[in-house]
């Protein structure tokens, strides 16, 4: 972690909670927001994914589902989401094919599941997102960034049920 980086976590007892938290992340968000999610399968990541969708106006018409297949999704809303899924990915390299810098240098929100693959490409001003599996139904869930990027995404986020 950067020095000038600061860590927040919240514990989310279920799939609504964490689907909340993303919620509240995606009212916040903002065009050029980079969201680097990293964690292990199940660990709440595409849930958090479909409530920062929705927080950023996305239709219920449109499923929020993984693009583990095509790596990518685009969805419209206040501004647009560019869901990437690298799970299946191999080397950062491959991601020039995607036009990969297009997406995180222009506009909209990019989120980008299994982030720890593309870590020397990410770039200086990503916020990551830490998934920590505790149980069946607990997760902890790291905010990592400026202290003034991560504090302004979740100013609203309760730590109650």
């Amino acid at each position: 972690m950067n020095e000038n980086h600061v860590l927040v976590e919240f514990e989310s007892k279920s799939a609504k909670q964490t689907f909340s938290i993303g919620f509240a992340v995606g009212r916040k968000a903002r065009e050029g927001d980079v969201f680097a999610l990293t964690g292990e399968l199940g660990s709440g990541k595409t849930c958090f994914t479909g409530g920062l969708a929705r927080g950023l106006g996305v239709g219920e018409e449109f499923a929020i589902t993984s693009p583990t297949f095509t790596l990518i999704n685009e969805y419209p809303g206040r501004c647009r989401l560019y869901h990437f899924d690298l799970y299946r990915l191999n080397h950062s390299s491959e991601l020039e094919d995607l036009g990969y810098e297009e997406y995180i240098s222009g506009e909209g929100v990019v989120v980008i599941e299994w982030a720890e693959k593309i870590a020397e490409v990410l770039p200086d001003d990503v916020v990551s997102v830490c998934f920590r599996y505790v149980d069946e139904s607990k997760r902890i869930i790291g905010f990592i960034g400026t202290e003034k990027k991560v504090c302004e995404l979740v100013q609203d986020i309760s730590r109650e049920d």
